[in-house]
């Protein structure tokens, strides 16, 4: 039994070095001082000097964080409803809606990026910020549905029935008893959707216009030139943001238990 579990960690320690030292390689060069990554030549902050120089750099990252979180939002909202409606149907309708939900997920992200892009230079739409944003509410819907409709499925019908019994309408239920129980799994849909949007780039790079971009598809685009070493600094904050948002979405989620 010992030896088991000394086997789980050291394969727990092997994931995670897989996953992290690339991400900490990348963190590393981001202050040195040599304008590559072949060797590190001194510690330097310039190149997080010069991301904050470059205009273009930094209004791509507030385009891509506002475009993450609108749509975050947005797909939340209808994938929670969307979530209830699938609840209350029946069992064959429902079967149907979810199945119809997962080809979604499981479809791949350069199908759905063409499907979009065939689809709105055909009726004439210009691709740009809209284009963007309706695609990644389109792709995000189906995840936020799955993070809400088991905490839906949880939730006992009698606290509903109370509800009615004491002359709530089905709006003050909505609001005050059903909305409430599924804070937890609507904060895990917004967070996902926003993380999946902030990562996305197949999807993009189909829907995006000349006149907006997103981080991934800026990335690449400079990729092709050789990444700079500013790239680098801006990763490191990227990485950052990203555990001061998962700190974060704990702590929402620990008061939300807290307070049951």
């Amino acid at each position: 039994m010992k030896r088991r579990f000394k086997f789980e960690n050291a394969y727990l320690i092997f994931v995670f070095a897989l996953l992290y030292l690339p991400i900490f390689y990348l963190i590393f060069y981001a202050f040195n001082q040599n304008g590559n990554m072949n060797a590190f030549t001194g510690f330097t902050l310039e190149h997080f000097q010069a991301l904050f120089a470059d205009s273009r750099l930094i209004l791509i990252v507030v385009q891509t964080f506002l475009l993450a979180f609108l749509s975050a939002f947005i797909a939340t909202i209808i994938g929670t409803f969307g979530a209830i409606y699938i609840h209350q149907a029946k069992k064959k309708r429902q079967n149907t809606i979810l199945s119809l939900n997962n080809v979604l997920l499981v479809s791949p992200d350069v199908m759905i990026g063409a499907s979009f892009l065939i689809l709105l230079t055909s009726i004439g739409f210009k691709l740009g910020f809209a284009s963007v944003l309706m695609a990644h509410i389109a792709f995000s819907i189906p995840i936020v549905v799955l993070m809400v409709l088991p905490r839906l499925q949880e939730m006992d019908q009698d606290m509903i029935n109370a509800a009615y019994d004491l002359g709530a309408t089905q709006r003050q239920t909505m609001m005050e008893v059903v909305l409430p129980f599924l804070t937890p799994g609507i904060i895990a849909g917004f967070f996902m959707a926003f993380t999946y949007s902030l990562d996305d780039f197949a999807v993009t790079f189909f829907v995006t216009g000349n006149g907006f971009s997103t981080l991934s598809v800026e990335i690449y685009s400079r990729a092709r030139h050789g990444i700079s070493l500013e790239i680098n600094a801006l990763s490191a904050l990227v990485f950052m943001l990203s555990i001061l948002l998962v700190i974060g979405y704990y702590m929402i989620m620990r008061s939300a238990d807290e307070e049951k």
